[in-house]
């Protein structure tokens, strides 16, 4: 089988290439990815030279590009993350949301429909997308696969639309295609523009650690390997036009999590305990700062056995472990040099 994920070099997507390269050594895995800021090759440098992985370096949204590598590659399946992901940069340039998110998207599915039409009963297009699109929960109830859409930011708008386009070539062509909605994702390979890798290295630098508002938003956590695990599974037993949630049935306040990433790393750094919680810095709310996700995960664990496989306390250490063990990848994402890792590996063997 030959797979196309898109995203490969990002923070999920890398943790999915890995996956699937070393547990599927008879698929070809087909890595594309644009290398924008959060897009790092430094990621998979252990698989890299795997003889059933590829890099494709290209932008879904140039669709003359995308006929060709599915031209060339004629691939089996698509497993679509590539995505701009940031809420705060969602606020300040919308259309660039709109740009890769849903010009993006759809060119990715006309592409596939072109190339697949022939027997789409063969092939799937499986897109990952996000928890936001289903707006701000109050304290009590779950996101389900039921659950309207009410997105509250550019960038859960551009997601949400997205969604709609995939479900929409499902129903009006016939492309087989299934969705998944994650909650929030921590881990290795973070981008450190996010809630914990960003702690992380504020707390380890003792800078101050920003937190909106009064720290009350709640969130589900998710650890990255479990997301990637999930999936797996979905991809090859989940059914064709369903949608299946992702969360990691945990829900913490922005604070308590925060308070709890302190002590952790206090532990670890041999601080007193209490000490970086000094750190801590409340800053002006952000604009259409959703209170609540949760998700009902029920459908996935029900019908296709997933479950996390760690606590969040647990996923907690392993990924502080991580970026402790791993300060130089964090220096080198933090001052921009990872973006030169594509020249060396790539343009210039």
């Amino acid at each position: 089988m030959k797979i196309l994920i898109t995203g490969g070099a990002g923070f999920i997507g890398s943790h999915v290439v890995r996956l699937f390269v070393n547990k599927y050594p008879d698929y070809q895995i087909f890595n594309l990815d644009k290398l924008t800021y959060a897009g790092n090759l430094a990621n998979l440098a252990d698989i890299e030279e795997k003889e059933n992985y590829q890099f494709l370096k290209g932008d879904i949204v140039d669709a003359d590009w995308l006929d060709e590598i599915f031209t060339t590659y004629k691939f089996d399946a698509v497993v679509h993350l590539a995505a701009e992901s940031h809420v705060d940069r969602s606020i300040t340039d919308p259309l660039a949301f709109v740009q890769t998110n849903v010009i993006g998207t759809v060119n990715l599915l006309n592409t596939a429909r072109k190339h697949w039409k022939e027997n789409l009963q063969d092939h799937l297009f499986y897109h990952i997308s996000t928890d936001e699109v289903y707006g701000s929960l109050g304290e009590d109830g779950l996101f389900t696969e039921e659950t309207a859409y009410d997105p509250r930011s550019p960038y859960s708008a551009s997601k949400a639309s997205s969604d709609h386009f995939v479900r929409a070539y499902y129903h009006t062509y016939g492309l087989h295609v299934k969705v998944s909605n994650c909650s929030n994702n921590y881990g290795p390979n973070h981008f450190p523009e996010k809630l914990i890798p960003l702690a992380i290295h504020n707390i380890k630098n003792e800078k101050p650690v920003p937190v909106y508002g009064k720290g009350e938003n709640i969130r589900d956590w998710l650890y990255v390997l479990d997301h990637a695990r999930a999936i797996d599974v979905i991809f090859h037993e989940g059914k064709v036009g369903d949608t299946y949630n992702i969360g990691g049935i945990n829900e913490w306040r922005n604070i308590d999590l925060i308070e709890l990433l302190c002590d952790v790393m206090d532990e670890k750094l041999g601080r007193e305990k209490g000490q970086s919680r000094q750190l801590i810095t409340f800053v002006k709310d952000r604009a259409g700062h959703d209170l609540r996700y949760a998700i009902d995960s029920s459908k996935l664990v029900n019908e296709l056995g997933w479950k996390p496989s760690v606590t969040f306390e647990e996923g907690l250490a392993k990924t502080v472990d991580w970026y402790l063990q791993n300060s130089e990848w964090l220096d080198n994402v933090t001052s921009g040099n990872y973006q030169s890792y594509y020249e060396q590996q790539y343009v210039n063997r």
